[in-house]
């Protein structure tokens, strides 16, 4: 009976060791996708701002630098549900090589020809790089977690890039006052090349999320999934209000003259409070449902751009600006989650790839029509134009009903 009874404990132990060997094994590999995220999009975020004053600085006009910024969208349209497929077929890694070897040599074309086309050519590799990259880590983020880790590690993925987008421009910024444009096109390639060398030297941190392809399907097929194509719609309908958020706040500030100091305040407080939230969203996903809490951003992202024409105190601007990144700095990760989790078992980064096309189409429509609608009507129109957008995307999510993933 004692040796039965020392068996059994053993055997417990050794389970135990195995789930707890699991849950270290886990958790590094989250810790490797997020060192992947951070370095991967500093390096996407600081070629875009260098190659814009890179431009400037070669005497480009407003109308180029336009272009240029167009160029940086051009992939991820075209490019995202195609890599979104590789990625399901033949895994994370070779997505990430290849987006990383090809941001890397897009940067050496303006180091070696400092001309507007040697810019171009970085441009459209950045948004090569980046589609691939992003892709592949979103869907690494997913099938690394387990439904309890699910919102904590795409709440800290959002997390590093926030870091990242922070890094990058700074490490820009220094580089061109120290070395100049040329040389700090080498800077954006070294930290372009980091996941690279963590690819190469830590190839167990993610082996065990292998690719699980499902049979090749129609992009209806996909959109046929219960409630995709409502998370697609409410994922393009966060990007449209924090673009033309950004874009707009800077041009009816300086309509009612504020300092360009306070204007970067106000919009600082965005960024701020989107990563506070970031923080937090862990914690409010255990009282609220992901579609709830999805559904409050959005009432609140409106309320905030209601409320912006109505004031011209920077003060009370700022105020807004937190509020309305306190909505939306959850929208971004929460649209993420779900896309993976609505997605077909072995479809995930097809569905992510369409999540990324439709944002960046939306990228384009969007200044368009809101550019049109100023045009007529005024700044006033544009905020809250885009509020009825954003209500319209709480009312879609409150009507979605949560299904279990097939499978789980």
């Amino acid at each position: 009976m004692r040796q039965k009874r020392s068996d059994a404990a053993n055997d417990a132990r050794a389970a135990l060791n195995l789930i707890k060997a699991a849950k270290d094994s886990s958790d590094l590999s989250i810790r490797f996708v997020l060192a992947l995220t951070l370095f991967s999009m500093a390096g996407v975020r600081a070629g875009r701002v260098l190659l814009a004053l890179y431009a400037l600085n070669l005497g480009a006009q407003p109308l180029t630098v336009g272009v240029l910024a167009a160029t940086f969208s051009a992939f991820p349209m075209l490019l995202s549900l195609l890599a979104g497929r590789f990625a399901d077929r033949f895994g994370s890694r070779w997505p990430l090589i290849i987006g990383t070897v090809g941001g890397a040599c897009g940067m050496l074309a303006p180091f070696f020809y400092a001309t507007m086309p040697a810019l171009f050519v970085a441009a459209a590799m950045n948004g090569f790089s980046f589609t691939f990259t992003n892709v592949a880590l979103q869907n690494l983020v997913g099938l690394l977690s387990k439904p309890e880790t699910q919102a904590r590690n795409f709440s800290n993925f959002s997390l590093a890039l926030a870091v990242a987008s922070f890094i990058g421009p700074l490490v820009v910024g220094f580089s061109i006052d120290h070395s100049g444009y040329a040389y700090a096109c080498l800077y954006v390639v070294a930290i372009s090349m980091v996941p690279m060398g963590l690819l190469l030297t830590k190839k167990v941190a993610i082996a065990h999320a292998k690719p699980q392809a499902a049979e090749k399907g129609s992009i209806r097929e996909t959109l046929a999934r219960p409630g995709v194509w409502r998370i697609l719609a409410t994922s393009s309908l966060v990007v449209t209000g924090i673009d033309m958020f950004q874009f707009y706040l800077p041009i009816y500030a300086h309509s009612i003259d504020m300092s360009a100091s306070a204007t970067g305040i106000v919009l600082a407080t965005f960024s701020a409070a989107s990563f506070v939230v970031r923080l937090i969203m862990p914690r409010l996903l255990k009282v609220w449902s992901e579609e709830r809490l999805l559904a409050y951003s959005f009432y609140l992202g409106a309320a905030s751009l209601m409320l912006v024409p109505l004031f011209t105190h920077a003060f009370v601007l700022a105020l807004v600006s937190f509020m309305f990144g306190m909505g939306m700095g959850c929208c971004q990760p929460i649209t993420m989650m779900l896309t993976f989790s609505r997605s077909a078992e072995g479809r995930s980064g097809e569905a992510l790839g369409l999540r990324l096309t439709i944002n960046h189409l939306t990228r384009v429509i969007g200044p368009v029509l809101f550019g049109s609608i100023g045009s007529a009507f005024g700044l006033f129109a544009v905020f809250w134009g885009n509020a009825a957008l954003l209500g319209s995307g709480g009312a879609i999510t409150r009507r979605r009903k949560r299904r279990p993933r097939p499978g789980n």
